[in-house]
Formats: C-alpha cells, sequence, structure tokens
C-alpha cells in the first residue's frame, strides 16, 4: 500500500503546474553588457554619404582610373551641363581623357538622360566618367568588352565599349560642338578674356545675328566653327572656367 501510495504522489508531482519557473534577476555585469550592446548599436556611425557638389578628386581606390561618385555621375547623365563640361575639362584637372577609336558611334547615353544628335567621331576628346567591366563570371571570354561612360565637351553623356575609346591622345583631339549662344553669362564673359575668343564672339554675333534655329549663312557657320575651336583651345590652355550657377 505504502509502494502505491508513493508511486501516486510521483505521478502527481510530475503533472504539476505548467507555470514557467520564474526568471532569474540577471546579475550586475549582464545587465551592464546588455546596456553596453544597445549604447554601441546607437553610437555605430551611419554609412558616409556622398558629399554634393562638384567632385575635386579620384573616387575610389584605382588613382589611374580616376572616376567620378557614382551619384554625381548619375545625376550629371540624367541632364545636360554644357558650362560643367567646360569646367571640368580645364587643364589640370585629374578627371582622366580618353578618345573615340572608332569612325563613328552613336550618342547613346546608357544612364538612362539625354543623349546628343551629333555622333561621336574619331578623335573625339572625352572626361571618363565611370568603367564597368565585362562580367564573364572570372572567365576568359574571347570578345567580351566592358563599357565607360564619358562626358562630351557639349554637356551631354555617352556610353561606349571599351574597344571604342583609347586613353593615348591624339596629335589633334577632336571636340563635339559647344552651344555658345546658351553659355551662362559668366562663363561667357570668362572665356571672352582670352582676346582671340573674345574678337571671334563680336563677329559671330555679328554674322549670326542672333539666330537660334533654322537656316543661316555660310559666315555665321564659320564664326560659329571659329568660336567652338576657341573655346576649346582657351581651356586646353588655362583660360580659368568659373563654377557654374547650374549643378546637377
Amino acid at each position: 500500500m505504502r509502494h502505491s501510495m508513493a508511486l501516486i504522489l510521483l505521478v502527481l508531482a510530475g503533472c504539476g503546474s505548467s507555470t514557467p519557473p520564474a526568471e532569474e534577476p540577471k546579475t550586475e555585469t549582464q545587465a551592464e553588457a546588455a546596456t553596453d550592446t544597445k549604447t554601441e548599436a546607437a553610437d555605430a556611425p551611419k554609412a558616409e554619404e556622398e558629399p554634393k557638389g562638384i567632385p575635386e578628386a579620384c573616387a575610389g581606390d584605382d588613382k589611374a582610373a580616376c572616376v567620378m561618385p557614382k551619384g554625381f555621375v548619375k545625376r550629371l547623365c540624367n541632364g545636360v551641363y554644357p558650362e560643367l563640361a567646360l569646367f571640368l575639362f580645364q587643364k589640370g584637372s585629374p578627371w582622366r581623357r580618353a578618345y573615340v577609336s572608332a569612325k563613328e558611334v552613336a550618342p547613346f547615353n546608357g544612364l538612362g538622360g539625354p543623349s546628343a544628335e551629333e555622333k561621336l567621331t574619331l578623335d573625339e576628346e572625352l572626361l571618363v566618367l565611370s568603367q564597368m567591366k565585362a562580367n564573364t563570371g572570372g572567365m576568359q571570354v574571347s570578345g567580351a568588352t566592358g563599357s565607360v561612360d564619358v562626358l562630351r565637351w557639349d554637356g551631354t553623356c555617352a556610353t561606349l565599349s571599351t574597344e571604342e575609346v583609347r586613353f593615348q591622345a591624339p596629335s589633334k583631339p577632336k571636340h563635339a560642338v559647344i552651344p555658345w549662344r546658351i553659355l551662362e553669362d559668366a562663363t561667357q564673359e570668362a572665356l571672352k578674356q582670352n582676346e582671340a575668343l573674345g574678337k571671334v564672339a563680336i563677329e559671330r554675333k555679328k554674322e549670326c545675328k542672333g539666330a537660334t534655329m533654322g537656316a543661316v549663312s555660310a559666315k555665321c557657320e564659320k564664326a560659329d566653327k571659329a568660336l567652338n575651336d576657341l573655346v576649346v583651345d582657351a581651356v586646353r590652355t588655362g583660360t580659368t572656367v568659373p563654377k557654374p550657377a547650374k549643378v546637377p
């Protein structure tokens, strides 16, 4: 009988209340550790935001490639910035130059922004904005090529394959047509400090008589081309171009 009663008591003890045991209070050391973890999470530095404005130095670790910050490139290539192009092309700027190596290339903007109507032609000078290597999964694939996003002298962007550009300057680099008539006044006035350019700017104004579209005289076309060439020559040889009011 005693043995039966003992067995019953053991069964009842095993089927007791299902209430979980009370949590043991944390020790002082455990409480301090939990507090420190929360503090560290709160104080953890946030991802560094890309500074706005015109970049002044190469982004990334590959200084030989000297690309621009990704966010800036995206904003730049979503619009057209002729004054900024002249500012970035200035003599002594750190940006890497590239030159069209194909006879003719369609002005495709792979970053989704506007493109120029004028095709890129052999020896046109460009500024490298970003480079993308071909993704071959680590395999060597014959004919695989990457791409290069570039800025033209007219302030538009274009995307070319790496096979369509070279980095050795030709004897006479070419340039896209610069829209002189729509340049900011401050940019025009700065460029006119170049004596030869200033004279041709006056001549162009006289010959073109404010024409902005449609047919123009042969003299206007000649003066316009001469002015374009002088703008590029002035920028290449050190004429200072101010920071434009319109930036991406």
